[in-house]
């Protein structure tokens, strides 16, 4: 499953730099699936949605850090953790119930994200 930001963060920005996959973003900031990734253009995620991957998404949320779920492979690819829980001073980065996937599916997700 992906990781979210629970509303206790203090917004102290620790956790953005550590992602991999750039799926952390600062409170109400506009997003892009090509941001930290290799996907360009037209892009079709497993879910069945359709992105260009260069145009901004609206903020996730408007009052604390938050990760792009279609971004988050809980580091799988890279890490052997998550290294946004593992440098969160308030524990704030947990498992996301709503976006359950397996590990082989995190480890397709990065593929996708980049492909060489």
């Amino acid at each position: 499953m992906a990781i979210k930001i629970t509303d206790e963060c203090i917004n102290c920005g620790a956790c953005e730099p550590e992602c991999p996959n750039n799926a952390i973003y600062e409170a109400a900031e506009e997003w892009k699936f090509s941001e930290g990734t290799s996907l360009i253009g037209n892009i079709v995620l497993v879910s069945g949605k359709e992105y260009n991957a260069d145009e901004s998404q609206e903020p996730i949320d408007d009052e604390v850090y938050f990760i792009v779920a279609d971004k988050c492979t809980e580091c799988k690819g890279f890490h052997d953790e998550p290294q946004c829980a593992a440098v969160c001073p308030v524990d704030c980065c947990v498992p996301d119930d709503e976006n359950e996937e397996t590990e082989v599916q995190l480890i397709a997700k990065q593929q996708f994200l980049h492909k060489e």
